[in-house]
C-alpha cells in the first residue's frame, strides 16, 4: 500500500508540473502528418519564386508581397514567422530543386510559390507528395489546375487561369482592335504555350484565322526565321506570352523583318517588367500586354501596402503579382489559425490533411487582389483580367 501511495504521489507531482508548466501532449491524428511547433519556435514558411536571372523582376515583386504580408501579419497565434527565400529560376530544374529543398524541412508548414508554372508542375507534384501544401501567386497555366494534367492535391494559386485570359486578349483584338489574321508564340513551357493556346483557340471561336502557331526556344539568339516564316502568313497581330530574353528579342526583330510593317504585336504577363521596357526602348511603344488588373479597389492597399512596399523597396511595385503574393501568404496564415491545435504553453500541432482542408474551404476571404474563394482544384481567384498598351515606355490599361 505504501508503494502504490508512493507511486500515486509521484505521478500527482508530474501531472501538477506538466500543468504548471503548460506541458499537456497534444497528439497528431491527421492523416498525413503534423508540424509540431515549440513556444519560443517561428511558424516557418517557404517561398519558391524566381529571384535570379533574367524574370528576376517576376519573383522579385512576389518576394516582396510575401515578406510583406509577413511584416503586416507580425505573428500568428503568438508564433512570430520566418520565411526560407529559394529560386524556382523559372524551369522546371529549378522548381525541382527549390521544391526538394523545402521538404527535407519538416518544420516548413507551407510554400508559397511558384513564380512560373513551368517550375510549378514538378514542384507541385514534389510537394503533394511530401503532404505539404503551395499556394501560387503567379502560376496561370491551365493544366495546373486541370485533374486530366497537372493539376495535384495541396496546390493552390491567388493568380487567374489563363483560360481567361487567353480568350480576353483575343476578345480585345477581335472587337476592340477589329483584327481577324493572328499569329501566336510560345517557347514550350505550360504558361506560354497553355496561354497562347487558349488565345488561338478564342481567336478562332470570335471569328477570326490563326495564320501560324509556333515554339521558340527560350533562349533563342536569331528568331529572323522564325518571323520571316510568320510573315508569310500575313498576320496582322502576333501574340506571343513568353519571358524575357525572348521577349524582347521578338520585339525588336519584329521591327525589321519585311511583311511586318504594321503588324501588332501583344505579350502577357510575364512581360511586365521594367526589363523588358529597359530591353526594348522604341520598339515596344504601341504594343499591347495582357495581365491582372492591377487597379486594385479598396484603401488599403494605397493607403498601407503600396506606401509600405515603396518604404522598405525604394520603388513602386516592379512586376504584376505583388498583390497576388500577399493575399496567397495570408491565405495560409488565415487557415493556420483555423486549424492549429494549441496547448496552454503555446505549442502548436498543425495537421497537414486539416491545412490542406482549411485552405480547400477558403471562401470569401477579402484580399487586396479581391474576394478570393477555392475551388475543389485550387483556383482560387477573382480573376479580372485588362489589356495595357506600352505608352512612352510605360504600361496604359487601354481595356475594359
Amino acid at each position: 500500500m505504501k508503494h502504490k501511495a508512493l507511486l500515486l504521489l509521484i505521478l500527482l507531482a508530474a501531472g501538477l508540473l506538466l500543468v504548471a508548466c503548460g506541458g499537456e501532449s497534444l497528439e497528431c491524428t491527421d492523416e498525413i502528418g503534423c508540424v509540431e511547433i515549440a513556444p519560443d519556435e517561428p511558424i516557418k514558411l517557404a517561398s519558391s519564386l524566381v529571384i535570379s536571372g533574367p524574370n528576376t523582376d517576376l519573383g522579385t515583386d512576389s518576394q516582396w508581397g510575401v515578406e510583406l504580408a509577413l511584416d503586416f501579419r507580425e505573428e500568428v497565434l503568438g508564433h512570430s514567422l520566418e520565411l526560407q527565400a529559394e529560386d524556382d529560376g523559372c524551369s522546371a530544374e529549378g522548381g525541382q530543386t527549390s521544391a526538394t529543398k523545402i521538404v527535407s524541412d519538416p518544420q516548413i508548414v507551407a510554400m508559397i510559390g511558384t513564380s512560373c508554372s513551368g517550375a510549378g508542375v514538378p514542384a507541385a507534384k514534389i510537394i503533394s507528395d511530401a503532404g505539404y501544401a503551395m499556394v501560387s501567386p503567379s502560376n496561370t497555366a491551365p493544366s495546373l489546375t486541370d485533374p486530366e494534367q497537372a493539376w495535384q492535391p495541396g496546390y493552390y494559386r491567388t493568380a487567374h487561369n489563363d483560360e481567361i485570359q487567353g480568350r480576353a486578349m483575343a476578345e480585345f483584338a477581335i472587337n476592340e482592335l477589329g483584327l481577324t489574321k493572328a499569329a501566336a508564340i510560345h517557347d514550350g513551357d505550360p504558361y506560354t504555350e497553355g496561354l497562347a493556346s487558349v488565345f488561338a483557340s478564342a481567336f478562332e471561336e470570335f471569328g477570326g484565322e490563326i495564320v501560324a502557331f509556333e515554339a521558340e526556344a527560350a533562349d533563342a539568339t536569331n528568331v529572323e526565321p522564325l518571323l520571316t516564316t510568320i510573315a508569310a502568313g500575313g498576320p496582322e497581330f502576333i501574340y506571343f506570352p513568353v519571358f524575357n530574353p525572348l521577349g524582347p528579342l521578338l520585339t525588336n526583330t519584329a521591327k525589321t523583318i519585311p511583311g511586318l510593317e504594321g503588324v501588332v504585336l501583344a505579350g502577357a504577363d510575364g512581360l511586365i517588367s521594367p526589363t523588358f521596357l529597359e530591353n526594348t526602348v522604341g520598339t515596344s511603344d504601341g504594343m499591347f500586354v495582357s495581365g491582372p488588373n492591377l487597379a486594385f479597389e479598396g484603401g488599403f492597399f494605397n493607403d498601407e501596402f503600396l506606401p509600405a512596399y515603396i518604404e522598405k523597396y525604394g520603388t513602386e511595385p516592379i512586376s504584376a503579382f505583388h498583390a497576388h503574393a500577399f493575399d496567397a501568404t495570408n491565405m495560409v496564415f488565415d487557415a493556420i489559425e483555423e486549424v492549429a491545435q494549441q496547448s496552454s504553453d503555446g505549442t502548436l500541432l498543425i495537421g497537414r490533411q486539416a491545412l490542406r482542408d482549411a485552405l480547400s474551404a477558403t471562401s470569401g476571404m477579402e484580399g487586396i487582389t479581391g474576394s478570393i474563394t477555392c475551388d475543389e482544384n485550387g483556383d482560387c481567384a477573382d480573376p479580372n483580367i485588362t489589356v495595357s498598351e506600352i505608352q512612352n515606355n510605360d504600361y496604359v490599361i487601354v481595356w475594359p
